[in-house]
């Protein structure tokens, strides 16, 4: 009987350990320094799998990561199983983590009233023909993480999916939201329906512990702040 030649590379490991459906379902970092490393790799030998290789070079370096930065190309070819391509694979993702550790951090807009939102979506919603409904996704000091349209409708409305909201807000690891909405006939009073929605969302926030601070309608060159004025 012919014994089947055992696969060591990601594809071999049950499906449960292999790096790349670990990342999908659970995000980057769920693991460890050696799967990451299993993940340039790609592939390992007949005798070790990619993520045991992983933990062989790490080990060989002190488990360091800044030891393994300033490895050269001849001595990550001295572990069996790396060849010239998984040996540049390796040295240029280092090199990015390096370069990106040089880089100044980016100062992020800070909200600390309905004014700071209004001044960075008013560019985006005045003069617009068509109501749109956009959402600014904070981080827990209040910066600004992104914002995006979640919805577009016509002159008389549109439509706020709360699914839509959260998914958008939970994928960028958001810790607050700020809802906007226009009003292209220049009229800043909320609908009952605009506060039925802001109302719905702010409950829905408080169960997902994903907080929605307030609900901004803007019209043209002025704005109206749910919460300033009381409607929430």
């Amino acid at each position: 009987m012919v014994k089947r030649k055992q696969k060591n590379g990601i594809k071999g490991l049950a499906a449960s350990e292999q790096p790349r459906e670990k990342l999908i379902r659970q995000g980057r970092r769920s693991l460890s320094d050696a799967e990451l490393i299993a993940i340039l790799i790609g592939s390992g030998s007949l005798r070790e799998s990619a993520v045991s290789l992983g933990q062989r070079i790490l080990a060989e370096y002190a488990h360091s990561l800044s030891e393994l930065g300033r490895i050269s190309l001849n001595e990550l070819r001295q572990f069996h199983g790396i060849g010239d391509a998984k040996a540049l694979t390796i040295i240029a993702a280092l090199e990015l983590g390096r370069r990106r550790k040089e880089e100044p951090a980016e100062l992020k807009a800070k909200i600390t009233s309905s004014r700071d939102a209004f001044e960075i979506m008013h560019p985006v919603l005045t003069d617009l023909g068509q109501e749109e409904f956009w959402i600014m996704m904070l981080d827990a000091a209040n910066g600004v993480i992104d914002k995006t349209m979640v919805s577009r409708g016509g002159r008389a409305g549109t439509i706020a999916d709360p699914k839509i909201i959260f998914k958008t807000a939970l994928d960028r690891n958001a810790a607050y939201l700020i809802l906007f909405h226009n009003h292209p006939s220049g009229n800043l009073k909320p609908s009952n329906e605009d506060v039925r929605t802001t109302k719905k969302l702010i409950e829905a926030g408080r169960t997902m512990e994903l907080p929605v601070l307030d609900h901004l309608i803007v019209a043209g060159a002025s704005y109206l702040s749910l919460a300033d004025e009381g409607f929430i």
